[in-house]
């Protein structure tokens, strides 16, 4: 696990113990951090105590497993992670952060689901002077005692989990010590460093830069900003700042990829390349040597056009990969990569589950996942990848229209509607003069388009729509789609 000196005899509590909360609880417990950690669940607070071995109280009852919420509030290190020489590991108490006094605590530090907005942590804090933080600010604080390493930061509304595992994929086929994480793939804080001259790459939800103040990303990344998650925001503004920060975090001279095809990503390339010039001058003048990095104040505005042929990288079609291609292009070069490298990994790429994932081939029919696209800003892309597509789509809507989806309705053949979006999106199809089916469960979806689609055409699952009405998430309907066409 990563762990840092920085942490030793300081203060934390830490709301939430799914996942990422646990490996933050063990990191910081390593690092001689003084730790109270809390979930609702108290299922989740002894199954804590097992995985990191601390917290050997026991109930007056000989040999009774204790109540999570009853452990005394020190307690000591107890077997677990041995420490690391010359370092001591710090205490375990269980308290929910909301009902204690958070002065002389270091952080609060929360899961991205927590909204910040709404939940009464972040008034709790801010009255005792205590900054609410996630694992990425840890992870930031914890690199000075890394090995000497570089990390890219990637974010946008869509194409950021497929930039962020195509970077990776392309460092790693080069024979780059890489690590993915953030906002896919395992907790960065439970993994273990990287050896000098390695690259974090990470996914970056908005949700997670708001939590973050010093992350100073060699490289950040851009890929688009539309109107998402405005239950948290103040409006899209907010929305748009939050994904600013990201690069208002960053060293001046560091590298900034920006995919500028939308108005907001032109406005915060515009912002940066300001604030960067009028900030230090004489940086830019020394910035000018670099050859590896077109702009001398390190901007670089990218398109998708700027690919002229995807047909030799299998996973990447469509033009909303040519965006996630070019970001990835010019990230690695900007680390330092050869053109012939960063070919063979686009060569190579597997692609994402649920991210137009290609499941099978029935009948010369051809079943393509993209449980993924939650909006119809994601979905469009897919539509415009193939010309003859049998489409279902459906769920909990975070908009009432298709307006992002309607450029490429000559491409669909024919509607399947699923969920709560289900009438009002066949209502839409209907008034565009496309046949529609309101299947109502995916299942039945399948089924339906299956039974319409011919040779040669696409029956794609690519919803518009989060999955929260009939499933737990994205990769559950994913999961379920697969099983369905499996089943035919």
């Amino acid at each position: 696990m990563i762990t840092s000196p920085a942490f030793r005899g300081k203060r934390y509590a830490v709301l939430g113990l799914a996942r990422s909360g646990v490996a933050t609880v063990e990191a910081l417990l390593a690092s001689g951090a003084d730790v109270t950690a809390w979930d609702s669940r108290e299922e989740a607070r002894t199954a804590l105590l097992p995985g990191t071995g601390r917290g050997a109280a026991q109930s007056a009852v000989e040999g009774k497993k204790p109540d999570a919420a009853q452990i005394p509030s020190t307690t000591g290190f107890a077997g677990g992670p041995p420490p690391r020489s010359g370092e001591e590991t710090g205490s375990l108490s269980f308290a929910d952060p909301l009902e204690i006094d958070l002065a002389g605590f270091d952080g609060v530090v929360v899961s991205p689901g927590v909204p910040l907005n709404k939940h009464p942590i972040a008034d709790h804090a801010r009255k005792a002077g205590v900054p609410v933080i996630g694992d990425i600010e840890l992870f930031a604080l914890a690199r000075p005692s890394l090995p000497p390493h570089k990390v890219v930061g990637i974010t946008g509304t869509n194409g950021k989990s497929t930039t962020t595992a195509l970077i990776h994929h392309i460092l790693e086929t080069a024979s780059v010590p890489t690590l993915m994480g953030g906002n896919i793939g395992l907790p960065i804080l439970g993994r273990d460093p990287l050896p000098a001259g390695g690259v974090y790459v990470l996914e970056l939800s908005s949700y997670q830069i708001d939590l973050t103040y010093s992350l100073d990303s060699d490289v950040a990344v851009l890929t688009n900003i539309t109107p998402d998650h405005l239950d948290r925001y103040e409006g899209f503004e907010g929305y748009v700042a939050s994904k600013r920060r990201l690069f208002e975090m960053q060293s001046p001279m560091h590298v900034a990829v920006i995919a500028t095809e939308d108005g907001q990503t032109r406005a915060i390339a515009a912002f940066l390349r300001h604030s960067r010039e009028s900030g230090n001058p004489a940086a830019f003048e020394q910035k000018k040597l670099d050859p590896r990095v077109r702009g001398d104040d390190g901007v670089l505005e990218v398109k998708s056009t700027d690919i002229a042929d995807q047909s030799r990288w299998p996973s990447l079609q469509g033009p909303h990969n040519a965006q996630n291609a070019i970001c990835a292009i010019e990230t690695c070069k900007a680390l330092g990569l050869t053109d012939d490298q960063i070919e063979q990994g686009l060569r190579t790429y597997p692609g994402l589950p649920h991210r137009m994932e290609r499941v099978a081939e029935k009948g010369g029919v051809l079943y393509v996942n993209d449980s993924k696209a939650t909006n119809a800003t994601a979905t469009a892309p897919a539509l415009a990848a193939y010309p003859k597509i049998h489409w279902i789509l459906g769920g909990l809507p975070k908009t009432d229209d298709l307006d992002d989806c309607a450029p490429f309705f000559d491409h669909v053949l024919a509607g399947y509607t699923i969920g709560q979006a289900g009438p009002m999106f066949a209502d839409i199809l209907r008034h565009a003069g496309k046949p529609v089916t309101e299947s109502g469960t995916l299942a039945q979806a399948v089924d339906d388009a299956a039974a319409a689609a011919k040779p040669g055409e696409v029956v794609m699952l690519s919803p518009a729509c989060a999955s929260f009405d009939q499933f737990k998430d994205y990769e559950a309907r994913g999961e379920a789609f697969r099983a369905a066409v499996g089943a035919l």
